[in-house]
C-alpha cells in the first residue's frame, strides 16, 4: 500500500486544492491534520505523517498558493478566514468531525484560530515554534525572503541558499536539508528551481489589515488539550513569550527542542517524544 494516497477537492470558489492523506480512515483514533507553515506544503509532514499514520489517518493539506494546489487569481484572498473555510471544507469532504490540529508555525496560529471559529471540532492543538507574539527579527526575515523569487540552478545551490537563510539550523542532517529544499523549491520550464508559493502571498501580509491580537486566539484553547514545541534558538517564538503561553494557558505542555532554531522538523527525538505522549489521549 502507498504510503499516503494524492486527493484534490474544490474549495467553494472554486480553486482546486491539493491534500495527502495517509493512514486508515477507518481508524478509531482521532485524525490528525498537519498544517504548513506560511510558504510551506504537506511535503514537510511526510516523515511524521507516515509515522503517525501507523495507528490513525493524517490529513496533510496545500494552503492555496503553495504545492500543488492552485493558486489564487485574487491574492487578497490569501488570508487567515479563507485559508480557514478552506480547512473547514476539507474536514467536511474528509468525512472528519473531530480532529487534532499539528500546526507548524503558520499553522499553529490557524490552530489558535479554530479554537475559536470551530471549538467543537478541535481535539487538541500541537503548536510547532509558535505563539500569540511573533518575534520580530522572526516576522521580518520570513517576510523578507517570502516576496521575492530567488531561482536556484540545482538541489546544491538551493540547498546553500536555506543555509543562508536559516542559520539557526545547526542540528539538520544532510538528508533534513535536502527534504526540507524538496518541500521549497519545484522546477520550472526554464529549467531553474523555483519557490514553491505564489510570491503575492506577501502582498496580502503586507497591503493587508494589521495583525490583530492573538492572545484571545490562544485563550480560547484553554479548555482543548495543547502541545508547544519550541526551538532553543528560535527567533519566531522566544523563551519569554513560551513563558507567558504557560501563564496564560498552565495546563499546555511545553517542549523545547535543543540546538534547534525556526522550526523544529518534528523528527527530532524530543519532538517525536513529546507528540507520541501527547497523541496516545487521543
Amino acid at each position: 500500500m502507498a504510503e499516503y494516497r494524492e486527493q484534490r477537492y474544490t474549495a467553494q470558489d472554486g480553486l482546486s486544492l491539493y491534500y495527502r492523506d495517509y493512514g486508515d480512515a477507518r481508524s478509531h483514533r482521532t485524525p490528525v491534520i498537519c498544517l504548513p507553515g506560511l510558504t510551506r506544503n504537506s511535503k514537510d509532514f511526510h516523515v511524521v505523517a507516515a509515522r503517525l499514520a501507523a495507528d490513525r489517518r493524517v490529513i496533510c493539506p496545500d494552503y492555496r498558493g503553495r504545492g500543488r494546489s492552485d493558486y489564487d487569481t485574487n491574492s487578497d484572498n490569501y488570508q487567515p478566514t479563507t485559508y480557514l473555510n478552506d480547512i473547514r471544507h476539507l474536514l467536511v469532504v474528509s468525512g472528519i468531525h473531530r480532529v487534532v490540529v499539528l500546526g507548524t508555525s503558520f499553522g499553529g496560529i490557524l490552530g489558535m484560530v479554530m479554537g475559536a471559529a470551530m471549538p467543537t471540532a478541535l481535539t487538541g492543538v500541537i503548536m510547532n515554534d509558535v505563539g500569540p507574539e511573533v518575534g520580530t527579527d522572526g516576522l521580518l526575515r520570513i517576510l523578507e525572503y517570502v516576496r521575492q523569487d530567488r531561482p536556484q540552478p540545482d538541489w546544491e545551490g538551493a540547498i546553500a541558499e536555506l543555509k543562508r537563510m536559516f542559520p539557526n539550523m545547526p542540528g539538520r542532517t544532510d538528508e533534513d536539508w535536502r527534504m526540507a529544499a524538496e518541500g521549497t523549491y519545484r522546477a520550472g520550464e526554464d529549467g531553474m528551481l523555483h519557490f514553491d508559493w505564489d510570491v503575492r502571498i506577501a502582498e496580502a501580509i503586507l497591503n493587508g489589515p494589521p495583525p490583530p491580537d492573538l492572545w484571545p486566539l490562544f485563550r480560547s484553547l484553554l479548555h482543548v488539550p495543547t502541545l508547544v514545541l519550541r526551538g532553543e534558538l528560535s527567533d519566531v517564538l522566544t523563551s519569554e513569550t513560551l513563558s507567558k503561553m504557560k501563564d496564560a494557558h498552565p495546563a499546555a505542555v511545553t517542549v523545547t527542542v535543543p540546538q534547534t532554531g525556526h522550526v523544529p522538523t518534528l523528527g527530532e527525538p524530543e519532538s517525536a517524544a513529546a507528540i507520541d505522549d501527547f497523541l496516545a489521549n487521543f
